[in-house]
């Protein structure tokens, strides 16, 4: 289940309550353009702002209209008691595994991150993506770590941030991740600029923002890497340069990707959860354009 393409949906927020006409049509999408699996509540589902009651409904939602997908849901919450609840109320959802992140207010230490991995394995029987993204999180993993936790059973697969755009130091990144963690244990690549490389290096997984809302564009660049056509990959994401470019400009690929969904008619204006502004309009407009040059309306 831990390989080729995981979308990641928005969670579409409409007058401060989830959006549930915009979120299922969404899940359909995704299951009509043939996902290998979808991820909800990750970090593009905004699950952090989200109550324990609206999380296991996004849950019920997504499984029950992902067409059969397997879907993760992401769990992390600043207390581990929370975090198993979330867990529990996935796993009666019918979610096939479980996205956690080490979130925090006050710094975590190694360990601290270890033992969390550690106690939901222990107390889930849903398999576990290790979700590394420090820039949300402010924690970063060692590689060391990485081998600690993928140890523990239930551990499936580890998200890692994009790899370096040489090629030759990108293969080098993933081969020494690799190294460090049970042959079973897949590695999914995130950053989508950097999704072609890392799946040319040799990542298992692409955990994929676009492809939670422009579904087919990301699965193109996913099956070329998959088929051995770097090239066809490597040139589809490089034409895509406008739209990575405005994901680094906009302050994170959350604003990015909900213009585009407000934009597509896909979600209601202002979209996500306050204090989130979105883009400005000008803002907007320059990605409007960029969606319009590239060809990307669906």
């Amino acid at each position: 289940m831990f390989t080729g393409l995981s979308a990641f949906p928005l969670t579409p927020l409409a007058h401060d309550a989830i959006d549930e006409h915009a979120f299922v049509r969404l899940i359909e999408r995704l299951s009509e353009a043939e996902v290998d699996s979808i991820t909800a509540l990750g970090s593009t589902g905004s699950y952090a702002y989200l109550s324990s009651e609206e999380r296991s409904r996004v849950a019920r939602l997504a499984v029950g209209h992902a067409g059969g997908r397997p879907v993760f849901v992401g769990v992390g919450a600043l207390r581990t008691s929370e975090v198993l609840a979330n867990a529990e109320k996935a796993e009666q959802a019918g979610a096939s595994g479980l996205l956690l992140a080490p979130m925090t207010y006050q710094p975590l230490t190694e360990d601290d991150v270890f033992e969390l991995f550690r106690t939901v394995t222990a107390n889930s029987s849903l398999p576990v993506i290790v979700y590394d993204n420090p820039g949300t999180t402010h924690f970063t993993f060692t590689t060391e770590l990485y081998g600690r936790i993928a140890e523990l059973p239930g551990i499936a697969s580890i998200k890692i941030p994009g790899v370096p755009s040489d090629p030759e130091q990108a293969q080098a990144r993933v081969q020494e991740i690799r190294a460090a963690v049970p042959a079973h244990v897949t590695i999914g690549v995130s950053g989508d600029a950097r999704a072609a490389a890392g799946l040319a290096a040799g990542c298992d997984a692409w955990y994929s923002v676009i492809g939670g809302i422009l579904p087919a564009l990301a699965m193109r660049i996913t099956r070329a890497a998959q088929e051995g056509r770097i090239s066809d990959a490597s040139a589809e994401s490089e034409r895509l340069a406008p739209l990575w470019q405005s994901f680094a400009e906009s302050g994170g690929s959350i604003r990015v990707v909900a213009a585009i969904a407000e934009q597509l008619g896909l979600a209601s204006p202002s979209c996500l959860p306050l204090p989130i502004q979105g883009l400005t309009e000008k803002q907007r407009a320059h990605v409007g354009r960029i969606v319009d040059e590239l060809g990307l309306n669906p």
